[in-house]
């Protein structure tokens, strides 16, 4: 499975941004799918992640902040990101989490770089 993300940029403080992340293979029934992010000298963290039944779950640092959602459909999972701040800069990386018999390795997207200027 291949996911593709687009969306980051650089954006003021108190601004959006909106994040999309495709997966190339909609085979499986029970999947996460969600985003992580690493900022510089940290380690990887969650973001947020999402069913394919709509039940999402949100780190406390971005709640009431930052959407996620996703179209079964279309493959697509999206986290809109409202009031960012600067600490929100980080490079943002779509995952998938795929159900099969057990759930299976992350796949990884190549990460996609939020700029939150002061």
């Amino acid at each position: 499975v291949q996911l593709q993300a687009s969306g980051g940029g650089l954006v003021q403080a108190g601004g959006s941004l909106r994040l999309s992340c495709a997966a190339s293979d909609n085979r499986f029934t029970v999947t996460i799918m969600g985003w992580y992010r690493q900022a510089p000298g940290k380690q990887r963290e969650l973001v947020a992640t999402i069913t394919r039944a709509g039940d999402a779950n949100y780190a406390d640092s971005v709640k009431g902040r930052f959407i996620i959602s996703r179209d079964n459909a279309k493959n697509t999972v999206h986290l809109q990101m409202n009031s960012l701040k600067p600490e929100d800069t980080a490079v943002y990386y779509c995952n998938l989490k795929v159900w099969n018999l057990k759930w299976s390795p992350d796949y990884w997207g190549q990460g996609t770089l939020v700029t939150v200027s002061s």
